[in-house]
């Protein structure tokens, strides 16, 4: 089971799509933080302006450490940007931070999809740290019930990463609008500020159908779909 092919052969479309996603966001994210943002501001101020001119006060907006580690935290609602993309006036740093502001917009307007993977991440978290011990131990005892939590398990995270995709695209739809909107960039520079927004989508896209294909090969090796055998 730890060396089964067939496994590699199902995940294999998911690993050439997300080398190919991650490839994509690097070269992308490099070409265009060399382009500077007419306006000037840094990724910081642009974020900042984007949540203001929504009506949006009470999220801050700190540094954080890590290359492309920026993330929206609705718990504590801040908005946590790495070095590359708070301090740099660049369209990609501008385009990246808009992207967050787009979440934090999300959760001001109670975006459901947002509310519903908010609800699903303890529940994935756990997941995705036991269902392969779980369908192991049914493998290892044959006890088809274990087989099928861990199937379950399996199911939860590909659902996870289905509903992240709505709301990825739709952060990044409002900050295409709202960049132009609040005059963070100019109509000339919109297409290129969202190029990185397109790449960076497209990693969640591998993720979705990584998770989807693991999921059709524990099935598989449960014997709930295809009939193969259990051993």
């Amino acid at each position: 089971m730890f060396f089964d092919p067939l496994y590699i052969m199902m995940l294999l479309p998911a690993i050439i799509l997300a080398g190919i996603a991650s490839l994509l966001v690097k070269t992308t994210f490099n070409r265009y933080s060399r382009v500077r943002a007419y306006s000037g501001m840094t990724g910081a101020q642009a974020a900042e302006r984007m949540m203001r001119a929504n009506g949006v006060f009470d999220v801050a907006v700190e540094e954080t450490n890590g290359f492309l580690s920026d993330h929206y935290d609705p718990a504590h609602k801040v908005l946590r940007l790495s070095p590359d993309v708070y301090r740099s006036n660049s369209l990609a740093a501008i385009g990246v931070a808009c992207h967050e502001a787009g979440h934090a917009l999300q959760h001001a307007t109670q975006y459901a999809p947002l509310t519903l993977r908010s609800m699903l991440v303890p529940v994935t978290g756990f997941s995705s740290s036991f269902a392969f011990y779980v369908f192991f131990a049914g493998m290892f005892f044959r006890m088809q019930p274990l087989l099928y939590a861990g199937c379950i398990m399996f199911a939860a995270a590909f659902v996870f990463a289905l509903v992240t995709l709505p709301v990825e695209w739709d952060a990044s739809a409002r900050a295409k609008q709202h960049m132009v909107v609040s005059g963070i960039v100019s109509p000339g520079q919109e297409a290129e500020a969202g190029r990185v927004l397109n790449a960076a989508f497209l990693t969640y896209v591998a993720a979705a159908v990584s998770s989807l294909l693991t999921l059709l090969y524990y099935l598989m090796r449960a014997g709930i779909i295809g009939g193969r055998r259990r051993d």
